[in-house]
């Protein structure tokens, strides 16, 4: 029988700051995009074309994370796949990531284990590594993670292109994740609920779906990396769906100055009216405004076939705002920081 060490480091106070550096970065190899990684006063990461598409986004515990739902290596997956989600809907790979993580002296070590696990699980799955970091001393956990990306071609693709008939199409799930706050929140649990329930855990943004629609072919770079060079497929403004639908979509019809109208019939997901009925909510709602799906929207020519992986819900048209089947939205019903329901926004 093993005898454990009852002296052994248990909570990070007792490992101390530079020992739990160590123990975080003990084992991990970096992408190849990261030349230097943690231990020195910062990462050197390649960026491919000369310019690097960067982005941050901070989870602070209780505001948008609960640890009586999540895991921690739910946290760091769902901290990530955020970060990663807005680089890719620039039209970018992910290369690296840096942490900056606060925590109570008296964390245990397998709650920041579990965490970084859960950081470098999503980070391999989005093409990227993480390159380093900051350690504090907080009153809850905090994770703040800034992202960095190589634009797959020498342009960004920016939520101000979309034009007058293209085709609104989205890539992965809608609704999902306010259908498991709204399990939560209502305290039902049971397979009934279980997806949706890991769907607000942890998103599951479909990186390849809009990377492999941008990668027709690759050249060899002075460096030695395969840079991937972005085809003509038509695709003129994208956005992840992190606020909701009417919301992401309404920034596009702004900044692009145009109108946009949906096809509720096109959204519907039969496998989400189970969900609602044991919770009396209504899909279409959770579909159209719900947040942190980290799924992919965006705006494609007509004259192009869509690629795998993306589903026509609407159209793009002259004027302003967003319609429904034919009616105009009031408001967005999406995600707001300062709100009581609020998840986050950006500068």
């Amino acid at each position: 029988m093993a005898i454990s060490d009852s002296s052994a480091p248990r909570t990070v106070r007792e490992l101390g700051e530079f020992a739990l550096i160590d123990r975080i970065n003990a084992g991990r190899v970096q992408a190849p995009a990261v030349v230097l990684g943690p231990g020195d006063d910062a990462a050197l990461v390649m960026a491919p074309g000369g310019r690097v598409v960067l982005t941050t986004d901070m989870l602070v515990q209780d505001r948008h994370f609960r640890l009586d739902w999540s895991s921690p290596a739910d946290i760091g997956r769902k901290a990530i796949a955020q970060n990663a989600a807005d680089v890719v809907a620039m039209g970018a790979m992910p290369t690296a990531f840096v942490v900056a993580l606060g925590c109570r002296a008296d964390t245990p070590l397998e709650v920041i284990d579990d965490l970084v696990d859960g950081l470098w699980a999503e980070a391999i799955r989005a093409g990227g590594s993480v390159a380093g970091g900051d350690l504090v001393c907080s009153r809850e956990l905090i994770v703040s993670v800034t992202a960095m990306g190589a634009l797959v071609s020498g342009s960004p693709i920016e939520r101000a292109g979309a034009r007058v008939g293209d085709v609104v199409a989205v890539s992965g799930r809608l609704g999902w994740s306010a259908a498991g706050l709204a399990a939560f929140t209502a305290g039902v649990t049971g397979a009934e609920v279980e997806q949706a329930l890991a769907a607000h855990r942890v998103p599951q943004p479909p990186y390849a779906t809009v990377l492999d629609a941008l990668q027709d072919r690759a050249i060899d770079s002075p460096a030695g990396q395969r840079v991937p060079q972005r085809p003509n497929i038509g695709l003129h403004a994208l956005t992840d769906v992190s606020d909701g639908l009417l919301a992401d979509l309404g920034h596009i019809a702004g900044a692009s100055g145009v109108a946009i109208a949906l096809d509720s019939a096109a959204l519907h997901d039969p496998a989400l009216e189970p969900i609602a009925a044991v919770l009396d909510a209504d899909a279409v709602q959770w579909i159209l405004t719900g947040g942190e799906d980290h799924a992919f929207v965006g705006t494609w020519a007509p004259d192009r076939p869509l690629p795998a992986g993306w589903l026509a819900i609407g159209r793009v048209e002259a004027g302003a705002g967003l319609t429904v089947d034919g009616a105009a939205t009031i408001g967005d019903g999406g995600w707001e920081s300062f709100r009581a329901t609020g998840s986050g926004a950006r500068w």
